[in-house]
C-alpha cells in the first residue's frame, strides 16, 4: 500500500544551514549524504557535523529537523577531533607492537593527547620512534571509524575475555542508562563516545610523540600504576612546527632554571610545594604586593589579616568542608596534658584546619558589629597565605605550589550595586595586566558545576548578573560551562605571554550563597535585615604564580621597576675603585637596587657574568669615566654602551626604575 501524504511528510525533516538557508531532506539521511547535496568539494573536505550544537559523526543518520554546521579541518573544534583519533591511533599502534598490553583511558588534552597503558614492563621514550612509525602506517591505511552500540554484558563479556580488565571496570560503571558505544578502525575496536573523522587518514601526519609518564588508573594512588604517553597533534605542519618551537622557547624560559641562574629561589623535599624564596627573589614578591597594595588602597579597599588555623566547624559551615575536605591540611586541636604532658584533644574530635583560601575568615569580620546598607559597599582585601594538599605529582615550581599567598579579597554590596562592583574591578584588572605588558586578555564566564551550594534561583540570578555585566562593559566572552566556583559563577582571565601561552590568574566570583551561609547581613533601607552579594576576587591570583609567569614571559630580562638588581656599578681598573664606589652610594641613597663590582676581573667576564644573572643596566666606569665623572652604560640585550655624564646617567635610570603606579 502507497504511504499517505501525511506518512511522506513525517519521513522528511527541515535542515537549516549556518546561513539561515534550509533544505528538505528524507529523514535518516547523514551528515555525508548532506555535505554531498550541497557541494561534492565540502563532502572531501567535512570531517564531522554539528546537529543543534551537538558534535557527530558523519556517518550518522539525522532523524529530526535541525540546525546543522558541516565541520572541515579549518574550524577550531576539528583539532579536539584530530587528536582524539590520534589517540585511539597510538592505543592501536602500542597493542600491535606490544601484544598483552592493556588500553585504559585515553583523552584529549590542551595542545594534545594521552593514553594511559598496562603492561609489565613499563615504556620508555625509546620506544616511541616505533610507535610513532607504526601509527603513520596505520594512518595511511585509512580504515573508517564505525560505531556500534553494544549491549552492557556484551561489552563486560568482550573486554573481560580479550584480558582488558580496566575496559571492562569502566563500562561496569557507567550509568545503566548510558549506551554502550564501540568504535572500530580496521580489526581494532575501543569504548568510546565518539564521534570520530571519517577515517584514520583523516589524523594527517602533523602529529609527534612527546613523553613517557607514569600515571596511576584513576589517579589513586592506591591502584595500579600505568604507562602515560603524550602526544600533541595538530592540522598541518606549519602548526606542528611553530607548537615544536614555542616549547623550545619556554624550555629556555622556564621559571626553575632560570629562578636558579638569577638565584631567586628554590624548592627542597623536606618542604614539599613551599618556596624558599632568596632575596633577590623576595624583591621581586615584595614589588608585586606593594604595586598592588597601592592600587588597592586607591580602590577603597581596607586590608585585614586572618589566621592560618581555623576550626572545622567553620569550613562545615561554609560548605567548603564537604567540598574541600581532602586538599586541605587538618590537624588535632592539641591542648599539653597535665598528667604526663602528652598532648590531648581539646574538645571531643575537634579538628583545625590550616585556610585553604580567605572568604569564610573575611565573613567573620564583616559579621562583627551592625552594618547599614550605607556602608556598602564594603572591599576587604587580604595578602592571604593559603594552604592546599596537592598531590605531590601535580606541583610544578611556582606555577602549582601548596603554600601561596594570593591577593585576594572580597566586595560586600548589595545586588543593585553588583554593576558597578564588576565594572570597577574589571576595568581595574586590566590597567594592571597592562603595567606589566599583558594586553593579550579572554573573558570565560564560567557556569554552574554539577556539585554546587544555593538553588536554581540564586545561580540563575547570578549568572544573570555576571552575564549583563560583561555585556553592558561590551566585552566579549565564552562560556565555560559547569566549570563554576560550587558558591557562584565566575570570571575566568586569560592572559597570553609573549610566546603566545594561554595563562588563566585572575578571577571574579558572584556569591548569593555563602554570605546567607555564615548569616552575613546588613539593615536595608526599609530597616530589615538582608544578606549581601559577596564579590570574590583576585588580580594575580597568587602571587607565586605570578612571579612564574612574569619570569617566563620575560625570560627574566624583568622590567626595570620589578628587576632584583636594578643596576651593577663595575670597575674596568682599580683606579675607578674610588669612583665607582660614589656612584654606588648615590644610586643606593635614590633607593635604587644596586650593586658594585670591584673584583680584579676582566670588564667582560663580570659583563657576561651580570648579563646572565639578568641585570638590565651595567654602569662601567674606568680611569677615563672617573676623571671626566661619565659612565658607559650597558643594557641588557644590547652588545653596544651609551656614554653619559654621572649626573645624567643616574637621574635618567632612577626615572626608568619608577614603578608604573
Amino acid at each position: 500500500m502507497a504511504n499517505t501524504a501525511s506518512e511522506m511528510e513525517a519521513d522528511r525533516i527541515i535542515i537549516t544551514l549556518p546561513d539561515g538557508s534550509q533544505r528538505d531532506y528524507t529523514a535518516g539521511t547523514t551528515g555525508l549524504e548532506i555535505a554531498s547535496s550541497i557541494a561534492p568539494s565540502l563532502a572531501k573536505a567535512a570531517i564531522a557535523i554539528e546537529i543543534d550544537g551537538e558534535l557527530r559523526d558523519l556517518s550518522r543518520p539525522v532523524d529530526k529537523s535541525a540546525a546543522i554546521n558541516l565541520i572541515t579541518r579549518t574550524d577550531d573544534k576539528a583539532l579536539e577531533m584530530i587528536r582524539h583519533d590520534a589517540a585511539h591511533v597510538m592505543a592501536q599502534a602500542v597493542q600491535e607492537l606490544f601484544p598483552g598490553t592493556q588500553v585504559t583511558i585515553g583523552p584529549v588534552i590542551e595542545n594534545g593527547f594521552y593514553y594511559d597503558f598496562a603492561r609489565n614492563a613499563p615504556f620508555s621514550t625509546d620506544d616511541l620512534a616505533a610507535i610513532e612509525k607504526k601509527m603513520r602506517q596505520i594512518i595511511e591505511q585509512g580504515a573508517p571509524f564505525e560505531r556500534d552500540v553494544w549491549e552492557r554484558d556484551q561489552a563486560i563479556a568482550y573486554f573481560k575475555d580479550k584480558g582488558e580488565y580496566f575496559k571492562a571496570e569502566l563500562v561496569e560503571d557507567l550509568p545503566e542508562s548510558e549506551t554502550i558505544t564501540i568504535y572500530r578502525q580496521g580489526d581494532w575496536l575501543d569504548l568510546c563516545r565518539g564521534p570520530h573523522m571519517p577515517s584514520t587518514k583523516h589524523v594527517g601526519q602533523a602529529f609527534k610523540l612527546m613523553k613517557v609518564a607514569g600515571a596511576y588508573w584513576r589517579g589513586d594512588s592506591s591502584k595500579a600504576m600505568l604507562t602515560r604517553i603524550y602526544g600533541t597533534a595538530w592540522r598541518n605542519d606549519q602548526e606542528l612546527k611553530e607548537y615544536l618551537t614555542m616549547l623550545e622557547e619556554a624550555e629556555k624560559r622556564d621559571h626553575r632554571k632560570l629562578g636558579r641562574e638569577m638565584d631567586l629561589f628554590h624548592f627542597q623535599e623536606e618542604a614539599q610545594g613551599s618556596v624558599f624564596w632568596h632575596p633577590n627573589g623576595f624583591v621581586i614578591y615584595n614589588e608585586l604586593e606593594s604595586y598592588i597594595r597601592r592600587r588597592l588602597r586607591d580602590e577603597g579597599y581596607k586590608e585585614v589579616k586572618t589566621p592560618q588555623l581555623i576550626d572545622n566547624k567553620l569550613w562545615e559551615k561554609s560548605g567548603h568542608w564537604g567540598k574541600f575536605r581532602e586538599n586541605m591540611f587538618v590537624v588535632p586541636d592539641e591542648v599539653p596534658s597535665t598528667d604526663d604532658d602528652k598532648p590531648v584533644i581539646s574538645g571531643e574530635g575537634r579538628l583545625m584546619a590550616i585556610k585553604p583560601m580567605n572568604c569564610p575568615a573575611h565573613v567573620q569580620i564583616f559579621n562583627q558589629g551592625i552594618k547599614s546598607y550605607r556602608d556598602l559597599p564594603l572591599r576587604m582585601a587580604e595578602f592571604g597565605c593559603c594552604h592546599r594538599n596537592e598531590a605531590h605529582g601535580a606541583l610544578h615550581g611556582l606555577m602549582r605550589v601548596r603554600q601561596m599567598t594570593q591577593d585576594d579579597a572580597h566586595i560586600f554590596c548589595r545586588e543593585d550595586q553588583i554593576l558597578d562592583e564588576v565594572k570597577k574591578f574589571v576595568a581595574l584588572f586590566y590597567a594592571v595586566y597592562k603595567d606589566f605588558g599583558f594586553e593579550d586578555i579572554s573573558i570565560m564566564l564560567a557556569t554552574r558545576p554539577a556539585q554546587r551550594a544555593g538553588d536554581d534561583a540564586v545561580w540563575d540570578r547570578a549568572e544573570k548578573a555576571m552575564a549583563d555585566a560583561l555585556d553592558k562593559l561590551e566585552l566579549p566572552y565564552e562560556i565555560a560551562e559547569g566549570e563554576g566556583a560550587f558558591y557562584g559563577p565566575k570570571y575566568e582571565f586569560h592572559l597570553r605571554d609573549a610566546i603566545g601561552r594561554s595563562w588563566q590568574c585572575g578571577t571574579c566570583q558572584l556569591d548569593f550563597v555563602l554570605p546567607e551561609r555564615l548569616g552575613a547581613a546588613y539593615i536595608g533601607e526599609d530597616g530589615n535585615r538582608h544578606t549581601p552579594v559577596m564579590i570574590h576576587r583576585a588580580v594575580f591570583g597568587s602571587l607565586e604564580r605570578f612571579a612564574g609567569i612574569l619570569i617566563e614571559s620575560y625570560a627574566g630580562k624583568l622590567p626595570l621597576w620589578i628587576a632584583p638588581v636594578q643596576c651593577v656599578v663595575a670597575t674596568i681598573t682599580s683606579d675607578a675603585d674610588e669612583y665607582a664606589q660614589a656612584l654606588y652610594q648615590k644610586l643606593f641613597d635614590l633607593g635604587l637596587r644596586v650593586e658594585i663590582d670591584t673584583r680584579n676581573e676582566k670588564i667582560n667576564y663580570k659583563v657576561r657574568e651580570h648579563s646572565l644573572a639578568k641585570v638590565p643596566v651595567m654602569f662601567v666606569v674606568g680611569k677615563r669615566e672617573a676623571e671626566e665623572q661619565s659612565v658607559a652604560i650597558r643594557r641588557l640585550g644590547s652588545n653596544g654602551q651609551e656614554i653619559k655624564s654621572a649626573d645624567e646617567a643616574i637621574e635618567s635610570l632612577a626615572q626608568s626604575c619608577k614603578a608604573p603606579y
